[in-house]
C-alpha cells in the first residue's frame, strides 16, 4: 500500500495563513469569486479585488499590515514607500507595528507620452537618499510593472530596496530578485472573449466593475459666494 505524501508544515501553514487573509479580504467587500467578470482591459475571469475597498475596516488593515511587519521585521527599515496615495493607509499599518518604526511616504503614478511613470513628491526627496533603507508597499501586484519603476526610482536615488511587501501578488510576478512578501499568492486566469469557457457556457457576464468604473461620479459641494 502505497503511503499517502504528506504536506510539508510550512506549506500547509503558508495555506492556512492564505485562506484566513482571503476570508478577510472577503469580509471587506474586496474579493469577488466564482463569478464570470468583465475586466477593463475587456479579458473574463472569475475573481476579482476591488482594491479601494481593502482598507475601509482599519482593524483588519492594522492587522495585515502588522503580519507584513513582522515578515519584515529582521530587516532594518528607514522608509516605507507605498506606489501611491491608495496602498498609503496600509503603509502607515506596517510602519506602525515594524521595530526599525521607519517614516511613511508615496511616489506618485502617471503617464506621459503613453508611458506608465512614477515619480516622488519634491518633499520627501530629502528622505530617501544615499544608504536609506526603503520598504516598497502595494496593495494589488498584478504586472509589477509599477513597482519595477518604483524600485528603480529609489535606486537611482542611492537607496536601497530592503523589499515588497503586498496584500495579494499574482504568483508570476518577480520584482528585479527583490524579497517579496504576499498575504496572498493567486493566479487567477484571464480570457479574451472569444477563449472564454464561461462564455461557451453561456453564464451571464457581470459588467459591474466596469460600468461602476467608467460612469463612476463623486458627490461634491461647491463653495457658495457671499451676496
Amino acid at each position: 500500500m502505497t503511503a499517502v505524501p504528506r504536506k510539508d508544515a510550512v506549506a500547509m501553514e503558508a495555506e492556512v495563513r492564505e485562506k484566513i487573509h482571503l476570508e478577510i479580504l472577503k469580509r471587506t467587500g474586496a474579493y469577488h469569486a466564482n463569478d464570470h467578470i468583465l475586466l477593463p482591459s475587456g479579458h473574463h475571469t472569475t475573481e476579482y479585488i476591488e482594491k479601494t475597498l481593502v482598507t475601509t475596516e482599519p482593524s483588519f488593515t492594522e492587522g495585515l499590515g502588522a503580519v507584513i511587519a513582522k515578515h519584515f521585521a529582521p530587516w532594518p527599515v528607514d522608509v516605507v514607500l507605498s506606489t501611491g496615495p491608495a496602498a498609503l493607509i496600509l503603509s502607515h499599518c506596517v510602519a506602525r507595528a515594524h521595530p526599525s518604526r521607519p517614516v511613511v511616504v508615496y511616489g506618485m503614478k502617471g503617464m506621459t507620452g503613453g508611458k506608465r511613470r512614477v515619480t516622488l513628491p519634491v518633499e520627501f526627496q530629502r528622505l530617501i537618499r544615499e544608504g536609506t533603507k526603503v520598504l516598497l508597499i502595494e496593495d494589488l501586484v498584478s504586472t509589477g510593472s509599477t513597482l519595477e519603476l518604483l524600485i528603480d526610482l529609489v535606486e537611482q536615488l542611492g537607496a536601497h530596496v530592503v523589499g515588497v511587501g503586498c496584500l495579494w501578488r499574482r504568483t508570476s510576478v518577480e520584482l528585479n530578485g527583490k524579497p517579496v512578501f504576499s498575504l496572498v499568492s493567486r493566479d487567477f486566469p484571464t480570457y479574451t472573449p472569444e477563449d472564454c469557457p464561461l462564455c461557451r457556457r453561456g453564464v451571464p457576464v457581470n459588467e459591474e466593475f466596469v460600468r461602476r468604473r467608467n460612469h463612476r461620479r463623486s458627490p461634491s459641494m461647491q463653495e457658495r459666494r457671499g451676496p
